[in-house]
């Protein structure tokens, strides 16, 4: 029988010991095809063959969070893993009331959440996967309180450094005494218990600097499979506890496997549908908008590029009079969502600005728009009943919660999985004024005889989104006239 050997080289990686013949198979077990990779310069240039290899058969190194795929791939082949040196069982943890007592915490946990807390400290390496508005943020704040060790939280935009900063503030914590922040301008290092951090504003400091920490968090963990954050997080190899948090998943193998290489195996905490049956979030109407184009138009843009065909949808005026019109026809505080700054997001602005009641709040924000500036919108929004925030998919999609929101418009065709997912979170948070939300979906039917248009493929793919998630929703054709 062949034996594997696998000995911890540090709290990143594992060292495989093997014959040459099964680290080929262990290889080959472990590459991927990324998907879109046809399109990718390195793939056209030659200099790359479009695949991603997790184990390196070279220095025989492997994610540590992928051991149990290393069992997986033994079990048919009759070979036999043997750990050595290294505690690789998980411990489960008791529950503590005293600690949650000690914590003196403004409300109780979710039960969700408390399985969450506890399988973390469990498996000490894990990827929970949470939808959006289901409070992971208390799961961090619990985990970070519980090991009481240095910790590096690490977030994608600077909103979420100042938004996790007073979460913790609102648990009960002195987040001022054991939270440092960290983003443009401010110091890179802290002698506090917890730094919280942009990845853009650290992912450059040498190994060292990563070594005093124990805890590891990647928040919004969906984006660690780019390369910054990938290395970023191979520098902490000292942190026995890394755990990813995130709403949703890409839905492709790849994604998943190196994101549970860095932080572990995927363990779902719950899911929106749950929440909403659970009356703990706001339920869900879908009504998609299917914008019927004329034949002409449909026939000329047969063989249009996605470029030219997303240059002509945001410039087209009687499309974003339609959805300005459809903006202002609704009650209660409606978030219009956009891709593309100057082309689209400011000319709806404009528009709907332009014929906006004098006493209803309208805000712009992109990527542009100020940490403090989010901050202060979020906290209008939240005590007004007819306000209109124009924003880029870019800020809304990642972590900035508002939880009086009554409608969501999807001004910009996206196919993306985590960005609508997430997009929609934002819609579902329970308030004094919120128990239901309506997201209306704009849709682009340029199809002709048997060619689909980008847009409408993309259309495509959120029904199946809405489908997995059993959003309900309806479909209305709307013919735009010339």
């Amino acid at each position: 029988m062949e034996v594997i050997e696998v000995t911890k080289k540090d709290e990143v990686f594992l060292k495989i010991s093997c014959e040459a013949g099964v680290a080929q198979e262990i290889c080959d077990y472990f590459t991927f095809t990324v998907p879109g990779h046809t399109f990718m310069p390195a793939y056209r240039m030659k200099i790359w063959d479009g695949k991603i290899r997790l184990f390196n058969i070279h220095n025989r190194l492997l994610y540590g969070g992928l051991l149990e795929y290393v069992f997986i791939f033994a079990e048919p082949r009759n070979y036999r893993v043997a750990p050595i040196g290294f505690d690789w069982k998980p411990r489960k943890i008791a529950k503590n009331q005293a600690f949650l007592d000690d914590l003196k915490l403004p409300f109780e946990p979710r039960d969700y959440q408390l399985d969450g807390f506890h399988h973390a400290l469990s498996y000490k390496k894990s990827l929970l996967v949470s939808p959006t508005a289901s409070g992971k943020s208390l799961i961090i704040y619990l985990i970070v309180r519980a090991l009481n060790v240095k910790t590096l939280i690490i977030v994608p935009t600077t909103s979420l450094v100042s938004q996790l900063y007073s979460d913790f503030q609102e648990y009960g914590w002195d987040s001022a005494k054991y939270c440092h922040q960290v983003y443009a301008g401010q110091d890179k290092v802290s002698d506090k218990l917890v730094v919280i951090s942009t990845w853009q504003s650290i992912y450059k400091l040498n190994k060292k600097t990563f070594e005093p920490y124990r805890l590891v968090i990647g928040d919004e963990a969906h984006g660690f499979k780019s390369k910054s954050l990938t290395t970023l997080m191979t520098k902490c190899v000292n942190a026995e506890y890394r755990i990813g948090t995130t709403g949703t998943l890409d839905g492709t193998q790849t994604h998943k496997l190196v994101l549970e290489g860095l932080f572990g195996k995927v363990y779902k905490v719950t899911t929106t549908k749950k929440l909403m049956d659970r009356k703990e979030l706001s339920s869900l109407n879908v009504e998609i908008i299917l914008l019927k184009y004329p034949d002409v138009i449909c026939e000329q843009f047969k063989q249009i590029k996605y470029a030219d065909e997303i240059e002509f949808l945001v410039g087209h005026e009687k499309r974003n009079k339609y959805i300005r019109n459809l903006v202002l026809s609704l009650e209660g505080n409606t978030l219009l969502l956009f891709r593309l700054v100057k082309k689209h997001g400011r000319i709806l602005y404009d528009m709907i600005e332009e014929k906006t009641d004098d006493d209803r709040k309208t805000f712009f924000v992109f990527g542009g728009t100020e940490t403090e500036v989010r901050e202060q919108i979020r906290a209008i929004a939240e005590t007004e009943r007819d306000a209109i925030i124009v924003a880029s998919y870019g800020v809304f999609s990642t972590g900035i919660n508002i939880r009086n929101l009554h409608n969501i418009v999807f001004a910009s065709p996206s196919k993306s999985r985590i960005r609508n997912l997430q997009s929609i979170g934002r819609g579902l948070r329970l308030s004094d004024t919120t128990d239901k939300t309506t997201l209306y979906d704009i849709a682009d039917d340029l199809r002709w005889k048997n060619r689909k248009n980008y847009a409408y493929r993309h259309h495509e793919d959120r029904l199946k989104i809405y489908d997995e998630e059993k959003f309900p929703y309806k479909i209305h054709n709307i013919t735009l006239k010339v």
